[in-house]
């Protein structure tokens, strides 16, 4: 996209060729009216992708981030202009239909970037995001467009502090059903509420936002050492800085996003979640992170098959009491590669210039060896996150033993059956569930949902009514990163197409084994034969608009939930 001499002042030439030349005129005119200057449309011109909103906690600070950016990209030699994208919170979003949205979101946010990217033929761009949909997005959107790019966070929260002990913003759910039991005064809960999330920043969990933004540093599409630092830190603000100064030399030295996101860096990634019990979400997203680079379909197979070979050596918050602050102490991703190099591929490029090996050999140990192991003496000799398979999920579901209590690793109870994420929230809150039961709930996939939404209240009101290590929940939804106990999602093929999962009876046994990779309906075969001819999909209304158009095109969960046409399905 550059002239051939790069664009300079003495020569007059422009380095983007759509501001060259007498067809470039009413462009430059365009960008003058907003007060750009000659000499500055002659350098790089780096979009700063801003997805700045003071409705969402992780991206509140992001305009502050935006100006260290664009201070960056004026150092190193460029021109930033500033463009934004939604992002909408999967906390806000939860209980309702707006949750129906989140994961279709992340289709929206990824289009959206293309489109402005490639209406105004940008030569590079700056990604700031923090949050559960909007960080894959953007990655996405990298991988699509195949141009360079950077993707710079806005950092974990602080923890809140009750009782002497470290929450995130999920205590507040809980607290609900600690109240419903007589547990804490009506006070007490609001006074929960207030210290839940004490300041700005992504929710101090390792969830779907602080997993994608690790995994966006072992891609090698963050600085080394950035994803952790703090929401509130002086070295956000520097790692802000130098990304800007880092996109325009990737634009100089014409490194393109495919180069970083490749077979070899999501291999990485796939290990580092794996290693690390990261949010089920992860795999919904590099799958389609894969799919935008043009490497085709990704298969939950490839998961399983390293599932077996890596070990967990960190596990965190909800999956144990270390937060996202003990973490970043800890060392964080570097201190975790450093932990896993033999299982990962050194020859991925990162955005630094520097390969991954290089990277490694410059790396550092834990500096709290009590939140980060090692391979020799992992947390545990099983994978954080595993795939299994059988009659009820023939194409795979995901399951996270890093959040499984060990006496529930296998499991076998009488199903209980929702069509409803609501029928399920009030009869568990009523004290309908018994101590034993596997919760399922179904039409809740990508088409069934649609949406696919997670799973969220339904976890976080068993907890709350003292059943999560007793009960098990299965469903072709999603979970949130925030939920622990024994629950298996991404159910595929979902009930609406037809899985098992829609034939399941109350009563009917299902057995879960965690060590031996197997979601079985304990139904014999003739049973379920009978009752799949007289089956009747459940359709639930949709308003009007994109959601609709999300259920139509989304492909399975197997396949990442991402849109595809007819040509590339």
């Amino acid at each position: 996209m550059k002239s051939e001499c790069g664009g300079c002042a003495s020569c007059g030439t422009h380095f983007n060729p759509i501001l060259e030349g007498d067809s470039g005129a009413l462009k430059r005119a365009l960008y003058k009216s907003m007060g750009h200057t000659d000499e500055q449309l002659r350098r790089p011109v780096i979009a700063v992708v801003n997805s700045y909103t003071n409705a969402t906690a992780g991206h509140v600070n992001l305009n502050e981030l935006t100006a260290k950016v664009l201070q960056g990209i004026e150092e190193a030699g460029g021109v930033g202009m500033v463009f934004g994208t939604i992002a909408p919170c999967d906390g806000i979003a939860e209980g309702h239909l707006g949750m129906r949205y989140i994961l279709a979101a992340r289709e929206v946010i990824a289009a959206s970037i293309e489109t402005m990217m490639r209406a105004h033929r940008f030569d590079g761009m700056v990604l700031l995001g923090s949050c559960d949909k909007i960080v894959p997005a953007m990655l996405m959107a990298a991988a699509r467009l195949d141009i360079p790019a950077i993707m710079v966070n806005g950092g974990p929260m602080y923890p809140a502090e009750y009782k002497g002990k470290h929450w995130d913003g999920n205590i507040v759910t809980e607290a609900v059903g600690w109240k419903a039991r007589g547990e804490i005064t009506a006070a007490e809960f609001a006074h929960i509420e207030d210290i839940a999330e004490p300041g700005p920043g992504s929710c101090t969990m390792y969830g779907t936002a602080n997993t994608m933004c690790a995994i966006a540093e072992v891609l090698g599409m963050s600085l080394p050492g950035s994803s952790m630092l703090p929401a509130v830190s002086t070295a956000r603000r520097e790692c802000a800085l130098e990304s800007g100064r880092q996109a325009v030399r990737l634009v100089r030295d014409g490194v393109n996003a495919r180069q970083i996101i490749t077979p070899d860096a999501l291999h990485n990634a796939m290990v580092y979640l794996l290693a690390t019990g990261g949010s089920t979400n992860a795999i919904l997203h590099l799958q389609a992170i894969h799919y935008e680079a043009e490497l085709g379909h990704l298969p939950l197979a490839t998961f399983d098959a390293l599932s077996h070979r890596v070990p967990l050596v960190a596990s965190l918050y909800p999956a144990s009491e270390y937060d996202m602050i003990d973490f970043y102490e800890a060392g964080g991703v570097p201190a975790v590669e450093h932990e896993i190099a033999a299982l990962m591929r050194p020859n991925a490029l990162t955005v630094v210039g520097k390969t991954k090996g290089q990277l490694l050999a410059e790396g550092q140990r834990t500096r709290r060896p009590e939140v980060i192991q090692t391979l020799a003496i992992p947390v545990r000799n099983e994978a954080g996150v595993a795939v299994l398979h059988g009659n009820l999920s023939p194409l795979g579901c995901v399951v996270k033993p890093a959040a499984v209590p060990e006496h529930l690793m296998t499991f076998r109870g009488p199903a209980v059956v929702f069509n409803s994420e609501d029928d399920s929230v009030t009869a568990i809150m009523s004290g309908r569930i018994q101590p034993g039961s596997v919760l399922v709930l179904r039409y809740e996939g990508p088409k069934g949902g649609p949406g696919m939404p997670e799973m969220y209240r339904p976890m976080k009101s068993l907890e709350g009514m003292g059943l999560s290590d007793s009960c098990a929940l299965i469903t072709d939804g999603r979970f949130s990163g925030s939920n622990r106990g024994l629950f298996v999602g991404h159910i595929s093929p979902e009930a609406i197409d037809g899985g098992t999962l829609g034939l399941i009876e109350n009563g009917d046994e299902v057995s879960i084994d965690i060590p031996g990779r197997t979601l079985m309906l304990l139904v014999d075969e003739a049973v379920l034969s009978a009752r799949r001819a007289y089956w009747q999909p459940v359709n639930k209304a949709v308003p009007r608009g994109f959601l609709r158009l999300y259920r139509r095109w989304a492909l399975p969960a197997a396949q990442g939930a991402v849109l595809a046409d007819g040509e590339d399905a």
